[in-house]
């Protein structure tokens, strides 16, 4: 089993609580960090204020609608900055809209999902997620 370390950056409780069900139920996942908010995801990756000593993630599931800073925002510092350029980032969000989806991508998101309804489906969604940037891609540390 390979060591990851997922930040979930992601204001809804009840999505968190999906999600981090999801991820570790498979136990490929050794750690699971989460904030709540843009400026916290910012902070975070680049080891600022209380995250000064967290392990930079290799991986971030990324909500597009967070407050004081949204994903949009988040995720164009992160792909513009040279040192965490490389870490992937998974646009987990409720918005199928084209002008999201054509908005992350522009700023480099690795992919875009759109989060199902259905909590089924949801959970299916993180598991193809974990099975892909886990079991098939090789991701940079």
């Amino acid at each position: 089993m390979k060591y990851i370390h997922v930040l979930l950056a992601e204001d809804n409780e009840g999505d968190i609580l999906l999600t981090t069900e999801a991820l570790e139920e498979h136990n490929m996942i050794n750690t699971i960090s989460v904030v709540k908010n843009g400026q916290e995801a910012l902070d975070f990756v680049f080891q600022k204020g209380a995250y000064r000593h967290v392990k930079l993630p290799d991986l971030i599931l990324l909500d597009i609608n967070l407050p004081l800073k949204s994903g949009h925002e988040v995720l164009q510092v992160i792909k513009y900055d040279p040192v965490v350029k490389h870490i992937p980032v998974i646009v987990l969000s409720t918005s199928s809209s084209e002008k999201d989806i054509k908005t992350a991508y522009a700023h480099y998101a690795n992919c875009y999902i759109t989060k199902p309804v259905d909590i089924n489906q949801f959970m299916d969604a993180i598991t193809c997620i974990e099975h892909f940037w886990l079991d098939v891609v090789s991701l940079s540390k």
